[in-house]
């Protein structure tokens, strides 16, 4: 069974940051391709980041390109995701994600942690 725990998230004032992690089964981590996901309210879920098993590739989203750095400790089995500069529009339920190939479409991923909250007030 594959299990993908996130943490990290709360409420933020604009400018301040985060870190989220996603903690996952450890044939899972190496096997993978890692992503961060997103949901805001009455929106589609869109890539935020994704982190290639191998080489450790990074892949971001235009809207959070310089502020927001992904990452990995293969020792852990844990990505994480480094958010600064937040801005009240990064507002949504952010979702971790493992799948066989790095994509940035969610319908890729076979995996999905439970979400957490970042709320970034103005």
């Amino acid at each position: 069974q594959v299990q993908l725990v996130e943490s990290g998230g709360g409420v933020v004032q604009a400018g301040g940051s985060l870190r989220l992690s996603c903690a996952a089964s450890r044939d899972t981590f190496s096997r993978q391709r890692m992503a961060w996901f997103r949901q805001a309210p009455g929106k589609e879920r869109d890539i935020v980041a994704t982190i290639s098993g191998s080489n450790g590739n990074t892949y971001y989203a235009d809207s959070v390109k310089g502020r927001f750095t992904i990452s990995k400790d293969n020792a852990k089995s844990t990505v994480y995701l480094q958010m600064n500069s937040l801005k009240p529009e990064d507002t949504a339920i952010y979702y971790c994600a493992a799948g066989p190939q790095t994509s940035v479409y969610s319908t890729q991923y076979a995996y999905w942690g439970q979400g957490t909250q970042v709320t970034v007030s103005s």
